[in-house]
């Protein structure tokens, strides 16, 4: 006999293509938007996000990379600046609602098309003892 233990987290990933580059290329825009976010989400943020422009020697890959610690996991975000791209990992143990999280990235993005994922981690099966 087994169940499934309820799950440890969940985890939206967002991927935003057709964005405006103007939007991916300032990196207040870019703190402000997650700091938004977590507001959004109703996390609580663990210091400031830490955010990088990386990959220079790629044309597809170059642009910010964002990360925010948050008290329950982390937001994570790549902004591929030269092909309008976007791509966002939002991990919590706390529950948070996906819908104002896609919301809040179409509003600060404006992406022409999203793909979205949503995962629940951690739900492993677990057998049980039968009564004997």
């Amino acid at each position: 006999m087994h169940q499934t233990t309820s799950p440890w987290g969940q985890h939206l990933i967002l991927d935003l293509a057709g964005c405006p580059t103007e939007r991916l290329t300032n990196a207040d825009h870019l703190r402000e938007w997650v700091r938004e976010l977590v507001e959004a989400i109703e996390m609580k943020a663990y210091g400031e996000p830490s955010i990088e422009h990386f990959a220079t020697h790629s044309f597809e890959s170059a642009g910010y990379t964002l990360i925010q610690l948050i008290e329950t996991s982390n937001i994570c975000a790549h902004f591929a600046e030269n092909i309008g791209q976007i791509y966002i990992d939002i991990f919590s143990c706390k529950e948070f609602d996906n819908g104002i999280a896609e919301t809040l990235c179409r509003k600060y993005f404006e992406p022409e098309t999203v793909i979205t994922t949503a995962l629940r981690r951690g739900e492993f099966p677990v057998r049980l003892a039968e009564a004997g």
